[in-house]
């Protein structure tokens, strides 16, 4: 028996089936899935048997999946080095560079200045002031092997359409992230050109990689500050996320444990730390979102990978089964973060006003994405 690679089997013979990315317990049913499974594998069968002869013995099959050595179907790096790229110039590709350097341990960074990009820029002084680590290239092909890859690129237009805008961030993604995926096919992708979510969701289209290992920068810059101010000013020892779009609908819930307990970090359901949110909001006020800042968060979001931490990130992820959103869409959702990509946290009951701000925030994200041509 051989593995067969199909649209729900990659060649490792990993799984990918709606109702696995979009399990939110105790919500979803192992029955459904396993009628999902036999449904998709009687369209396009998983296993084919190889060409032998006639008198081959049938207990062979038996011994051949006795064999197999079964994992949590991540990717191994062992012993290879730790490599990161950067895509796109600019004042956040360069703040993201001597974040990453500063932040995490990396054998090798790959600053990559796009020339299609409006953000170029920065490269020729970093070629002039040479950086230990730091590969400065114009050749996407240097990028290979990266086991994160940081896209900051933009290309905006004079378009006075904010759709036309946006599309052509879209056209330039198309000319580099198939690519990119393609030299890196185990890297976790990490986003964050503008607008975020919507170029996330752009990226896992484009890329053919799973949603688990695309993901965007999103709300993490403001759930990293909603934390700090919940434990340095108001004394509250726990951790806190923004979920939703980066704008102004995003929403604040909280952990349900504190910031030094070693249980997982639970959604805490209801609406009874609202109070406590909303002056933490207020605090938070007027912090913009400068390329330094975000290149800080980028870098934390890094490290988490690396280092394999299973932190919680507020982070751009397909949003769809989450909560009973239904639409396929990316946002913002507190996600565990790993070496193999990130693994959503159980959805909950939102408040009436922060489940509409949600439910508004999937109709605008979704009509936009249903006007560009991906």
């Amino acid at each position: 028996m051989v593995i067969r690679e199909g649209k729900h089997v990659d060649p490792r013979g990993r799984i990918y089936l709606p109702g696995l990315h979009n399990w939110d317990y105790p919500k979803s049913s192992v029955v459904v899935l396993l009628n999902e499974m036999i449904t998709k594998f009687e369209e396009d069968p998983p296993l084919s048997s190889k060409s032998t002869g006639d008198n081959e013995d049938p207990h062979e099959i038996l011994a051949f999946v006795s064999n197999i050595q079964i994992n949590d179907g991540g990717v191994r790096h062992q012993d290879q080095p730790i490599k990161v790229s950067v895509i796109g110039g600019g004042d956040l590709g360069m703040a993201s560079v001597m974040s990453i350097l500063a932040k995490c341990k990396v054998d090798k960074l790959v600053f990559i200045d796009i020339a299609e990009s409006s953000t170029k820029g920065g490269s020729t002084d970093l070629e002039i002031f040479h950086l230990p680590k730091v590969e400065v290239s114009r050749d996407m092909s240097a990028s290979a092997g990266s086991r994160v890859v940081v896209v900051t690129a933009n290309a905006w237009s004079s378009e006075q359409s904010y759709v036309s805008v946006v599309q052509t961030n879209v056209d330039l993604y198309r000319g580099i992230i198939p690519n990119l995926a393609h030299l890196s096919p185990n890297a976790v992708m990490l986003i964050a050109s503008q607008p975020v979510d919507i170029m996330t969701h752009v990226a896992w289209r484009q890329s053919g990689l799973p949603p688990t290992r695309v993901i965007g920068a999103g709300c993490n810059l403001d759930s990293e500050r909603l934390s700090h101010i919940l434990n340095i000013n108001l004394n509250t020892h726990k951790q806190a996320w923004v979920i939703g779009e980066l704008s102004d609908s995003k929403v604040a819930v909280m952990s349900n444990t504190g910031l030094s307990s070693s249980v997982q970090a639970e959604i805490a359901p209801g609406s009874s730390s609202k109070p406590l949110l909303n002056r933490a909001f207020d605090i938070m006020k007027n912090r913009g979102q400068r390329s330094w800042s975000v290149g800080l968060s980028i870098a934390d979001i890094t490290n988490s990978i690396l280092t394999d931490k299973m932190k919680t990130h507020s982070i751009s992820t397909l949003a769809q089964g989450w909560g009973g959103i239904g639409t396929e869409v990316f946002l913002s959702l507190p996600c565990i973060l790993g070496s193999n990509g990130s693994t959503r946290l159980a959805g909950v009951s939102l408040g009436q006003e922060e489940d509409s701000k949600l439910r508004d925030t999937v109709t605008s994200l979704s009509n936009l994405m249903s006007q560009l041509r991906i």
